[in-house]
């Protein structure tokens, strides 16, 4: 059982798998484990111009957009796909060959991993004003990435206070949780559990 509060603008910096930019590093699974071994992992990104995107065999990838206009993602043999205000979580697997193609001028994205013989996730946006329950799970983060702020309450707790580029990390931690902000609010919630035959990761 765990509650952490994590900041992006002390998170730990590290290169991308393919050494073309760099990641803000906000949680992973086990502690201390490196991109090849992860059971999962958490981080954001700034992507400054059109390339390739890294290699995870086995890893499921969900995306989200914090800044910027967007980009589109080419695949193999598929349709591509849009990454921006109004279609803002993006999901496919870590084996495809995908290359991004940026919109209009670089973006910082939100990325979500597991291993999908270990875990599965969803990834969910949403603009808040007032309140909201959430259950709990295996793994729930719920990441600020507006200037309005949140507010996350149990019943049993302290209200924590999240500011834009905070997340609280919840992990096998008993709710329901109530999220309150005064304005409109947006943020990634970030849902994980461990892999099952046939069951779904539910928000």
């Amino acid at each position: 059982m765990s509650i952490r509060i994590i900041d992006s603008h002390t998170a730990r910096q590290l290169p991308w798998k393919n050494g073309k930019g760099v990641t803000l590093e906000l949680a992973i699974a086990p502690p201390g484990a490196g991109l090849d071994d992860f059971d999962w992992r958490i981080s954001s990104a700034r992507v400054a111009g059109a390339g390739p995107f890294s290699h995870f065999p086995g890893i499921d990838r969900s995306l989200g957009l914090l800044s910027g206009a967007g980009m589109r993602l080419h695949l193999p043999e598929q349709p591509s796909l849009r990454l921006d205000i109004h279609n803002p979580v993006l999901s496919f697997t870590g084996e495809l060959d995908v290359q991004a193609e940026l919109l209009d001028g670089p973006v910082q994205d939100f990325n979500l991993m597991s291993r999908r013989s270990h875990w599965q996730h969803r990834l969910q946006y949403l603009e808040l004003q007032g309140q909201q329950w959430l259950d709990s799970s295996a793994v729930l983060f719920i990441y600020c990435c507006s200037s309005a702020g949140l507010t996350c309450t149990r019943v049993d707790s302290a209200p924590i206070g999240l500011n834009a580029g905070q997340g609280l990390l919840l992990e096998d931690e008993v709710g329901p949780w109530r999220l309150t902000s005064q304005g409109r609010s947006g943020l990634y919630l970030a849902r994980l559990a461990p892999a099952t035959a046939g069951q779904e990761v539910v928000c």
